[in-house]
């Protein structure tokens, strides 16, 4: 594989919307052309009759039947909740 130049990494850039000097150019061109270079690697393994998985082990996540139930009390939920006023949750402010 040849290397991405640097005109390719100001493109990339430019595509990202990212600001990069000269220096940063250079140090971006190398990585990314190792990056590049480790996805060749595995666009060479020969995957010609292997079944295609969503996990890479045999693992199977045991969850719970999803049946209807009814809902909780109101009180129920406020006296778990670590802040409350009345029937209200109160949570901190995400924006100001």
């Amino acid at each position: 594989m040849q290397p991405l130049s640097a005109e390719d990494v100001r493109h990339i850039a430019l595509l990202t919307r990212l600001e990069l000097s000269d220096s940063e150019v250079e140090e971006m061109r190398a990585q990314l052309t190792n990056i590049l270079e480790h996805f060749q690697s595995l666009a060479e393994v020969h995957t010609t009759g292997v079944e295609p998985t969503g996990h890479s082990t045999n693992a199977h996540t045991v969850t719970r039947v999803d049946r209807p139930s009814d809902s909780l009390l109101r009180e129920q939920v406020t006296s778990n909740a670590p802040n409350h006023d009345g029937e209200f949750l109160r949570v901190k402010p995400i924006l100001e």
